[in-house]
């Protein structure tokens, strides 16, 4: 794609639709799309273009010149620049209005196929607070708005703690607030700032690879109970058990205080080696009678309130009477494995992430289930026929792939396998879609439901029920 040498400019285009990465679309006079940021569909707006291919523009709203009906106000003082959260300008009906059309466009564009049943979004009941999990990073050379670097006065605070700039890997934007995460998320993470700024810790300098403080995760459980990790640069305890127990000290609510030194190119945990300073090294969470011990490093669904919509929507969706073998392929830390599998015979679960699987023994262990069984490998290598003819066929399959979807031996391994039904949990419904089409050679999409796990964003999550065609 190349730069427009010479931005065009258009006027009253009406916004018709939305597209990837939350982007919206409008068209030219002449039928061409342009992809924006930030406009709401009904918006009516003047445009300036910025980057030119050969079927669409891209391009900068300059004007609102007619308000869409569903713009909202945004709810964050940092919306339009930290790059997350790009529909709160728009209502939340709309906004699932337009995921679920996106899943329904997939399925049939993609997948080729229509579900003889589309069951309404599952819409999230907290649209702001719903996160668990917040990753925060430390910078010593915060982003600068345009006006700041304007005026001729030189800028004292120049320390961040915050996300990163969309597409600038070294610039931090400063928060003052985010509503993702419920309190004492926006409290602690301003109490770590003005506790550094007091005591003079010096934050992380990423181009000079310099600083202590780099970065700071906060964890939550729906009981309120709060787990904080932090990751320092440089390894100087005093200053390091001064913070800490000032925090322990202000919020009483942390039940789990980590840390870890890191000197590594990124900032990625799962090879570094964790320290428990304070309580215990997890946090617990439950859903419907079970309980999931929660490590720094281990994946849960971060909302999980819609978690819990989630797993019942693919258990009802699996119809299972008791009787049945089902496999669970990439079962991360076995939630969905362990909810379903009081409705089952023995539930098999396959994971290529061994702390995960080493986590969903270990909560398996704790909730007393004893029909679940997990296995770590790589998931084309590890479905094979000799492991069904070891394990058992399967008569429910549940598949919840990461966004990249299956690979094509996994899923003719699935067709050669032929359970009776097939449950596919995914959070990127392109590829979903994409599988789908695969598996509609021998199976039948018989329903689809979105969920809506990620409110103000694009993201969505679907489930499908594909049955084996007679």
């Amino acid at each position: 794609m190349r730069k427009v040498k010479t931005p065009q400019t258009f006027t009253e285009l009406l916004v018709v639709d939305t597209a990837d990465k939350g982007r919206s679309v409008a068209k030219t006079p002449d039928g061409q799309v342009i992809f924006l940021e930030g406009a709401v569909p009904g918006d009516v707006v003047n445009v300036r273009t910025t980057r030119k291919k050969k079927n669409f523009f891209e391009g900068v709203v300059t004007e609102i010149k007619e308000p869409s009906p569903y713009r909202t106000v945004p709810k964050c003082v940092h919306f339009g620049v930290c790059g997350g959260c790009k529909w709160q300008n728009m209502s939340y009906e709309r906004q699932l209005y337009f995921k679920e059309k996106e899943v329904a466009q997939n399925i049939e564009r993609i997948g080729h196929t229509q579900a003889l049943t589309t069951i309404p979004i599952a819409g999230c009941p907290t649209p702001y607070g719903y996160r668990n999990k917040m990753e925060f990073s430390f910078s010593a050379q915060r982003w600068l708005t345009d006006a700041e670097i304007k005026q001729s006065e030189e800028i004292a605070d120049r320390e961040a703690l915050g996300f990163h700039i969309p597409g600038m890997w070294d610039k931090i934007l400063d928060l003052k607030e985010c509503h993702l995460q419920p309190e004492p998320s926006n409290s602690i993470r301003l109490a770590v700032k003005a506790y550094a700024l007091k005591h003079g810790l010096s934050f992380y300098h990423v181009r000079q690879q310099t600083g202590l403080l780099r970065s700071l995760m906060i964890r939550n459980n729906q009981a309120g109970a709060v787990m904080v990790l932090f990751q320092f640069f440089e390894n100087h305890q005093d200053q390091i058990k001064g913070l800490l127990d000032y925090l322990l000290g202000a919020f009483p609510q942390i039940e789990s205080m980590m840390y870890t030194i890191n000197q590594k190119a990124n900032d990625s945990l799962y090879d570094c080696e964790l320290v428990c300073y304070n309580g215990q090294d997890y946090i617990m969470e439950t859903m419907e009678g079970l309980s999931f011990k929660i490590q720094a490093k281990s994946f849960y669904q971060t909302n999980p309130t819609q978690a819990y919509t989630l797993y019942q929507i693919a258990r009802t969706m699996a119809g299972l009477t008791g009787t049945e073998v089902v496999y669970d392929l990439y079962t991360g830390t076995g939630t969905i494995a362990q909810f379903v599998a009081k409705s089952a015979k023995k539930v098999i679960g396959i994971e290529s992430v061994a702390d995960a699987v080493a986590d969903a023994k270990a909560n398996a262990s704790h909730n007393q289930i004893n029909n679940v069984h997990f296995f770590v490998g790589d998931m084309k290598s590890l479905l094979t026929e000799e492991f069904v003819r070891e394990h058992g066929a399967c008569d429910v399959l549940i598949t919840d792939p990461p966004r990249a979807g299956m690979h094509p031996d996994v899923v003719e391994q699935i067709l050669s396998m032929a359970p009776e039904k097939i449950v596919y949990v995914s959070c990127n419904s392109a590829t979903q879609a994409r599988d789908i089409a695969l598996l509609t050679k021998k199976y039948r999409l018989i329903s689809s439901q979105a969920v809506d796990m990620f409110p103000q964003t694009h993201h969505v999550e679907n489930v499908v029920l594909l049955t084996k065609i007679a």
